[in-house]
């Protein structure tokens, strides 16, 4: 899954894809280097200014209309009114970072094509949660993933529809994600398919004492280890780089064929 922001305040690529033509050009250019879908962003995360739902719209709907064409879309978003319009223009994923704190977002998937991420957090997004606590990190994870999935399933989603994402970073300190990371099998058991959104995450900086152009190496050594204990989908900005490294996994794994085998042949 690559990452395209429209948005003026990433924590990753600080706007650099905030004008369209700049998005529809990483759009391709993630299209080209291999990438299965584009994950397309509006509204960060984390603590900003208030981004209303219609400018929200006005930035994501020109993206969705370019890369459908080309790849999967997705649409990161906590807004039913956002999702319900991004599904009618064609994306087939919503990417719930709020982990349904409103269920209309089920409502809204339900019934469609579209699959539904449900992502662990213990904060409204843009909401600062300072120093947040866990007796068990992954346990507490796991149990809010399966309370939220059954509210999605209350609403009519489909099992095939939904996709779980234990949130790395988000309302977790880097001593969370690691062991997050670590106990990721515990996650994967739930029983659907795992999202893992590893990339530049700070958990990588602060372990590595990286800047934010410097976490390559550490994203690649997540997405990697992430794969070896269950997650399917990996959610990154160095689209390149990663499908290497994601098809060298699967290849070991024996899940693909190497592209050609000359080598003392």
């Amino acid at each position: 899954m690559a990452i395209v922001n429209r948005t003026p305040d990433s924590f990753h690529d600080r706007g650099s894809t905030f004008a369209l033509e700049n998005a529809l050009e990483a759009v391709s250019a993630a299209a080209d280097a291999g990438a299965d879908w584009i994950d397309v962003g509006g509204v960060p995360f984390a603590p900003g200014p208030e981004v209303s739902a219609a400018e929200e719209l006005d930035r994501v709907l020109p993206v969705v209309e370019f890369a459908k064409a080309r790849t999967a879309v997705s649409v990161d978003t906590f807004r039913p009114e956002v999702a319900a319009e991004v599904i009618k223009a064609g994306a087939g994923v919503v990417n719930d970072t709020s982990g349904l704190r409103d269920p209309a977002m089920a409502e809204v998937v339900a019934g469609t094509d579209a699959q539904l991420v449900i992502t662990h957090s213990l904060a409204a997004p843009r909401t600062l949660w300072p120093s947040p606590h866990y007796d068990d990190v992954t346990a507490e994870v796991a149990e809010f993933l399966r309370a939220r999935v059954e509210v999605a399933l209350d609403r009519g989603v489909r099992p095939d529809q939904i996709i779980i994402d234990p949130g790395h970073d988000l309302n977790k300190s880097t001593l969370h994600s690691l062991e997050l990371t670590r106990r990721l099998d515990e996650i994967a058991a739930i029983g659907y398919p795992m999202l893992a959104a590893v990339s530049n995450k700070d958990f990588i900086g602060e372990t590595l004492d990286a800047k934010q152009p410097e976490r390559l190496a550490g994203t690649l050594a997540a997405v990697v280890f992430s794969i070896l204990h269950g997650a399917r989908i990996v959610r990154v900005h160095d689209v390149r780089a990663t499908v290497d490294a994601v098809r060298m996994t699967e290849a070991m794994l024996g899940w693909r064929e190497p592209a050609y085998t000359r080598h003392n042949i």
